[in-house]
């Protein structure tokens, strides 16, 4: 249990170290891969260079065989070979003298002669007949003060092989060692720059990593941002949702005895107190109306709202609908009018209630922004979609301010606007009800000329 206490309580402390170590560790295994597999490359093509230098040995010398005791012949082979092969920088003939190697033959004449002392040239002598030693130039060992500069001091860039053949001659006796200097050059120059690319791309790779590895730990933090607000966001809308029933009941209470006040079932009351009591029965209407929507919005977003679904002859709504909100369109002289498109219209497989809920809002909207003019109910059908347009002269709507009308809490505002009350859910809350009905809404307005909300919705077959 204190393992998990601990854990959970050094939880974003653990995943920053996890990031950290994330960030660290996988670029250095991607680039001890990387440089594992260049060694084995290099130790790939070093292994190919020491087979290719044996053969050559092997080649030069049955070229060499027959000619070992003469040197007249001997020496103008080994200047014809080095001429042909770019790739050889020296050959030389060796025989034992006294414990040493003395040059018989070279294709550097000045070197003719000479004794050399070479760990390397007395382990080459022991080999079989045919055989011999192929070995690079940065792992001999040097003794003989001759070759000491010629390959202790030779810069790494200069890289040779160094192969030591035993002879024997036309009668088959051990006669001398054949020694070549094999120039590696051109293979280390590819192989320095393919082992540059191959840092360079590391070194992208990492950087690469390194980019993604920082975004990651940042899109964690961000997820578990997003997991809190989550959380906070779940408790406002509980706590919203709780303080809204809570509330329902005392609104309902003041709204009722407010309207027996009025209606005079306590007595006669005054202009004053009248005036008075209409002020606080229309701001106890308006907190009413907030509450249900508050109530609506968290219904929605819990996913607790039920609808009841089943074919309805949507004409009798709307006529119904038409009825009561005729009252407010006569109080601002406009005309409301409904024109449907056939007699009889399709059935619509839709929740009665909601459907009232809908196009109460859409169309009391419709006469609160309209000054003057009417509002106009059309219906049409598409194929199997019918559609309900409300179609008002009001005050219209700004191309931006379109863009956010059926976002949570927003409202048009500007001047025309200041005076007309609103929660900002409405629209919300319509929107969320059409589309769970499989209903579609569209909005087309224009500033100063008029707004028209389009209900779409799938007619049921018959």
């Amino acid at each position: 249990m204190r393992i998990k206490e601990f854990l959970i309580k050094n939880k974003e402390t653990l995943q920053l170290i996890y990031g950290i170590l994330l960030i660290i560790l996988i670029p250095l295994l991607v680039a001890f891969n990387t440089i594992f597999i260049i060694n084995k490359y290099n130790k790939g093509i070093d292994a190919t260079l020491q087979r290719q230098a044996l053969s050559l040995g092997r080649s030069i010398y049955s070229l060499l065989k027959n000619d070992l005791d003469s040197l007249e012949k001997l020496q103008p082979k080994i200047k014809t070979l080095l001429l042909k092969n770019n790739d050889i920088e020296d050959i030389s003939i060796l025989i034992p003298e006294n414990g040493n190697f003395k040059v018989i033959a070279s294709s550097d004449e000045e070197t003719a002669g000479e004794s050399r002392q070479f760990y390397y040239y007395n382990i080459a002598w022991m080999q079989p007949d045919n055989d011999g030693l192929a070995t690079d130039s940065l792992r001999l060992a040097i003794t003989s003060e001759n070759e000491e500069g010629e390959v202790e001091n030779a810069p790494k860039e200069d890289r040779f092989w160094l192969l030591a053949m035993p002879m024997s001659n036309a009668k088959g006796e051990k006669h001398s060692l054949l020694s070549i200097k094999l120039s590696s050059k051109i293979v280390d120059e590819l192989t320095n720059y393919n082992k540059n690319a191959s840092f360079f791309l590391l070194l992208l790779t990492v950087f690469i990593i390194i980019l993604f590895l920082a975004a990651a730990v940042r899109l964690w933090d961000y997820a578990i941002l997003y997991k809190k607000i989550r959380e906070v966001d779940q408790m406002k809308d509980e706590f919203i949702s709780m303080a809204s029933h809570e509330l329902r009941t005392p609104i309902t209470a003041i709204r009722g005895y407010n309207s027996m006040i009025l209606d005079g079932s306590f007595g006669e009351i005054n202009n004053e107190v009248r005036e008075s009591l209409e002020i606080v029965q229309s701001s106890s209407t308006r907190l009413a109306d907030l509450i249900e929507d508050l109530l609506n919005v968290s219904r929605i977003e819990q996913g607790r709202i039920k609808l009841e679904c089943a074919p309805t002859e949507p004409e009798k709504i709307i006529k119904e609908i038409l009825k009561e909100l005729k009252v407010q369109a006569d109080a601002k002289n406009l005309e409301l009018k409904y024109s449907p498109h056939a007699e009889i219209l399709p059935m619509l497989n839709i929740d009665s209630d909601r459907f009232k809920q809908i196009l109460i809002n859409l169309i009391g909207n419709a006469i609160k922004y309209t000054e003057k003019g009417g509002v106009e109910i059309i219906t049409s059908q598409k194929k199997n979609i019918f559609e309900i347009k409300i179609k008002d002269t009001g005050m219209g709507i700004a191309a931006e301010a379109r863009e956010r009308l059926f976002e949570k809490f927003y409202r048009v505002r500007n001047e025309k606007t200041l005076n007309i009350t609103g929660t900002g859910l409405g629209l919300w809350i319509t929107k969320q009800l059409v589309e769970l009905m499989d209903g579609k809404i569209l909005v087309d307005s224009m500033e100063n000329v008029g707004t028209q909300i389009t209900l779409q919705f799938p007619a049921v077959k018959v």
